[in-house]
């Protein structure tokens, strides 16, 4: 299926197999005899990344391919988890075509390595232009730690200094299980690796996050914090306080591992002001320590004396806030320069992991506009402007529509 419109400089394509060969081939079966100038390339865990990346060279030659492992993946009418797709977007005019630029290895600091892309990146845009951040969300497993995105977003903008970009982005992901994560860079795969896509100027993204949690607490203040890991909500052991509030364990299997039934809610502005679901910042809970009665942030951006609230997901209001969004994305398309939408989805609002009725990804797939290509993944976080300023989100869908109006 070629999902491509007239004189659009952007074409995507999905497939899904067994072999990472076949699905690859499949991929470009449906992206058609084009001659791109970059390919946006995510595919599924279970399938080896070095194979998917030698299909496409051997159809498209030595162009930069960028992406990574992906929970799942996402196109125009297709979407899945199974660790067996591939999904594509082929630019193909260099007007469209962003450049790339990637950092070497985020074991070496978070911060400091994004620092230092994000002065490259400086010298190579205007005020205000557009970045696409992939980055490879696990630095360790077992045990299970994350690559920070609060330090990687607040370390690229110090470098960018007074550009100001608009950044969004996501961490990759092998599975829903966080097992492991790596990118595609532009030439090879690479793990711990960071890579950005600076768009010409021309190139703008609108976006739309959606989010779908509650209050389940008053405000509990944070009275022991280290990094990502909260000790005391209120004095009291922090996972001993949420089981109370939410009436049952948290942690579901060895070495701690959270069942993802709540988040940690930070609210922005008003705190008395009426409930407004894109008012907060919440952070999954990636594990529990029962001994220390502890539990383990995605990120490490809350503070001593915050105040948080224990976030319930609510599946209904997270399928609302998903119509919502597509239909503000709809309104944008239609003003006709979109290039293409991107869906980046969180890997725990799938329905295997949410409980949902309906997996939410089907309300982008069967509710946007079809005028522009869709590309999309489940990711471990994702990366938007919130306020002005990009931010690390938690349990979000993240909908960019990527305009191109020189």
């Amino acid at each position: 299926m070629l999902l491509q419109t007239a004189k659009s400089p952007v074409v995507t394509g999905y497939g899904r197999a067994a072999s990472p060969e076949l699905a690859a081939l499949k991929c470009i079966e449906a992206i058609g005899n084009v001659s791109p100038k970059m390919l946006l390339v995510f595919c599924g865990g279970k399938l080896d990344g070095f194979r998917i990346l030698s299909q496409f060279r051997d159809k498209y030659g030595d162009i930069p391919i960028v992406g990574g492992a992906a929970a799942g993946a996402i196109a125009g009418e297709s979407f899945g988890y199974s660790g067996l797709e591939v999904t594509a977007l082929a630019l193909l005019s260099d007007s469209v075509t962003p450049h790339v630029l990637i950092a070497d290895d985020l074991t070496d600091g978070e911060y400091e390595v994004s620092r230092r892309l994000g002065v490259e990146i400086s010298e190579r845009i205007n005020y205000g232009d557009t970045i696409t951040l992939f980055y490879d969300s696990v630095a360790a497993n077992p045990p299970l730690k994350l690559h920070m995105a609060t330090r990687i977003v607040a370390g690229l903008m110090d470098g960018c200094r007074h550009k100001r970009p608009t950044v969004l982005g996501g961490g990759l992901l092998t599975d829903l299980n966080l097992s492991e994560g790596w990118i595609f860079d532009g030439r090879d795969v690479r793990k711990h690796g960071l890579v950005a896509l600076a768009w010409p100027s021309g190139v703008k993204a609108d976006t739309f996050v959606m989010n779908g949690c509650v209050p389940a607490s008053s405000f509990l203040e944070i009275t022991r914090i280290d990094g990502a890991v909260v000790y005391e909500l209120d004095g009291e052991p922090a996972l001993s306080v949420l089981e109370q509030r939410l009436g049952r364990p948290m942690t579901t299997g060895p070495e701690g591992t959270i069942s993802l039934l709540a988040t940690l809610g930070q609210k922005q502005g008003d705190q008395f002001a009426p409930f407004d679901e894109h008012s907060y910042v919440n952070r999954l809970i990636l594990t529990g320590d029962p001994a220390e009665g502890s539990v383990t942030l995605f990120e490490a951006d809350f503070e001593l004396g915050a105040k948080v609230q224990i976030m319930a997901r609510d599946n209904a209001l997270m399928l609302d806030s998903v119509r919502r969004g597509v239909r503000a994305a709809n309104e944008i398309i239609g003003q006709g320069d979109t290039l293409f939408s991107l869906y980046i989805d969180c890997a725990g609002r799938a329905s295997i992991r949410s409980g949902a009725a309906r997996e939410e990804a089907s309300l982008v797939v069967d509710g946007l506009d079809q005028s522009a290509p869709l590309i999309g993944l489940y990711s471990g976080v994702e990366i938007a402007p919130f306020d002005g300023e990009p931010r690390a989100l938690d349990w979000t869908g993240l909908l960019a529509v990527m305009r191109y109006n020189p």
